[in-house]
């Protein structure tokens, strides 16, 4: 059996552990968290953490950000804590163990930005390993869970962001539509060029506007990160 990689993940800012963890980190939640515009954001709350690495991103982006985090995951949870309370943004980040539906913050705190790399598959491939199928796959959470969930934590004027894979955010925007929530924001993300987009982030709010959309190219034809991607990354990651 091969033993577990139990290195930290460093960045610029800070670094973190991701092994016990059911998610390790990965570019869908770096680029999520790099993207999610914080002008006017000050409470934020992270619906899944796994590892910790959102409210760790947003909290190195922006000196304002008070971030709480929920995760139901044991290990996953305990390993948030321990990488909040080591980082350099501990007093700002607090990690919570419960179920997010459940979730009753601090003096009825409501949230300027609620953000999420949810449970993505709906009827999609299921990996074999159970602890992984849980996070990865909508058993666990509901879109429509999620969508109340940001509808009874937001600010009137807060904004929910996050990521899904391309195919499934077309049931997610139409769960969101009917709930009251708007598609303010979008980045289409592709692998490489000739290659359709395979995430995408979102911004919703609970007013219409009109809805800026961006694209993001991670490689190129020859298998190389784009300058587009380099440049996104670059204040953060300790090389691309």
């Amino acid at each position: 059996m091969i033993s577990p990689d139990t290195r930290p993940f460093h960045f610029q800012q800070f670094s973190l552990f991701h092994h016990r963890s059911t998610m390790k980190v990965g570019t869908d939640a770096v680029l999520l968290a790099i993207w999610t515009n914080l002008h006017g954001t000050e409470d934020v709350l992270d619906v899944g953490t796994g590892c910790g690495i959102i409210p760790l991103l947003l909290a190195a982006r922006n000196a304002t950000i008070k971030a709480d985090a929920v995760e139901l995951d044991s290990a996953s949870f305990e390993e948030a804590a321990e990488n909040f309370a080591n980082s350099p943004f501990a007093k700002r980040l607090q990690a919570y163990h419960t179920d997010v539906n459940r979730f009753d913050p601090p003096a009825g705190k409501k949230y300027d930005l609620i953000i999420s790399n949810p449970p993505f598959f709906i009827n999609d491939y299921r990996p074999k390993q159970k602890k992984r199928q849980f996070t990865r796959h909508a058993d666990s959470l509901s879109y429509s869970q999620l969508i109340n969930v940001a509808m009874r934590l937001m600010k009137p004027k807060g904004r929910f962001a996050l990521v899904l894979p391309y195919k499934e955010s077309k049931v997610f925007l139409q769960l969101a539509l009917k709930s009251g929530l708007y598609l303010q924001g979008q980045m289409l993300i592709f692998p490489k060029p000739c290659k359709e987009p395979n995430r995408i982030n979102l911004l919703l709010g609970l007013s219409e506007s009109s809805v800026k959309t961006e694209k993001l190219m991670i490689r190129d034809e020859k298998g190389n990160f784009t300058k587009e991607y380099i440049n996104m990354v670059k204040n953060y990651y300790l090389s691309p």
